[in-house]
């Protein structure tokens, strides 16, 4: 059984974030693999290593800098890479992407027995892709799972997912498509070795064209949503002090909710 694994190239967590005429400024940003694609790829390195899977191919959309996430996955145990690169790809929201990858998997003829993601990439956050992808190849799929059981041989998958209160249970027949989150295990880190290895595995790379796109197909032109604009949040205000006997500081506190904010 073949394993895929989406990668995702985006800003660190700890990149100052930067606004420029309303857009994000990307100068100075630092991109990692988006961190919950981390535990789908440890997730299906384990799969191999246990037997279950024959190969792990990652699968990235972006620009040259998408190697590098790429590269962070293929250190972490995956076989080899594809990478969609394109620049008519700029502007393109979740439903682009989502059938973009989907034509890639076509085009590199794979016969995968699962797709693995992350939850949600923590620039955009949508969490839209993991299932559009699956209604285009009309896959089962579940999300953010904590425990994943495969049998290749029976030809199903049963993964735990939270939900309030509890833990609900999932059957599915392969292949399928299941998010990753926190929970599922730890991703390993990379060894200097496997970091070295990494450089020399394939990366197949695909323009848009290869995929049988035009430029009006991707981008904004194939988009159906746009981001208009981004801004920063509010500043957030001084705490209020309020020092004197208790009786002092709860007459304070009570005029302060009735006059100011006005919540009683």
């Amino acid at each position: 059984m073949k394993v895929v694994v989406f990668c995702k190239s985006v800003p660190d967590t700890e990149t100052r974030v930067r606004l420029k005429d309303n857009r994000l400024d990307k100068s100075e940003i630092k991109y990692i693999l988006n961190p919950y694609d981390e535990y789908a790829v440890e997730e299906a390195v384990r799969m191999k290593e246990g037997g279950k899977a024959e190969e792990v191919i990652a699968i990235s959309m972006g620009p040259e800098r998408a190697k590098e996430a790429l590269r962070s996955a293929l250190a972490i145990g995956a076989d080899r890479g594809i990478l969609i690169k394109d620049d008519a790809l700029d502007g393109s929201d979740t439903y682009v992407t989502a059938k973009v990858l989907v034509k890639a998997l076509e085009k590199d003829g794979l016969e995968y027995g699962m797709l693995l993601f992350g939850q949600q990439a923590i620039d955009g956050d949508t969490w839209h892709v993991p299932g559009q992808v699956a209604e285009m190849l009309g896959l089962p799929q579940t999300g953010s799972i904590i425990k994943l059981e495969v049998d290749p041989d029976g030809g199903k998958a049963v993964a735990n997912r939270m939900v309030e209160g509890g833990e609900e249970v999932h059957e599915m027949a392969l292949p399928c498509v299941v998010t990753c989150r926190k929970g599922l295990n730890e991703p390993r880190y990379p060894s200097l070795p496997n970091i070295m290895k990494a450089k020399k595995k394939p990366i197949q790379e695909y323009s848009v064209s290869d995929l049988g796109f035009s430029a009006e197909d991707v981008g904004k032109a194939g988009a159906l949503t746009e981001v208009l604009s981004y801004a920063l949040p509010p500043q957030k205000e001084a705490g209020k002090k309020v020092e004197g006997e208790p009786e002092e500081v709860a007459q304070a506190l009570l005029q302060y909710l009735k006059e100011e904010i006005k919540v009683i």
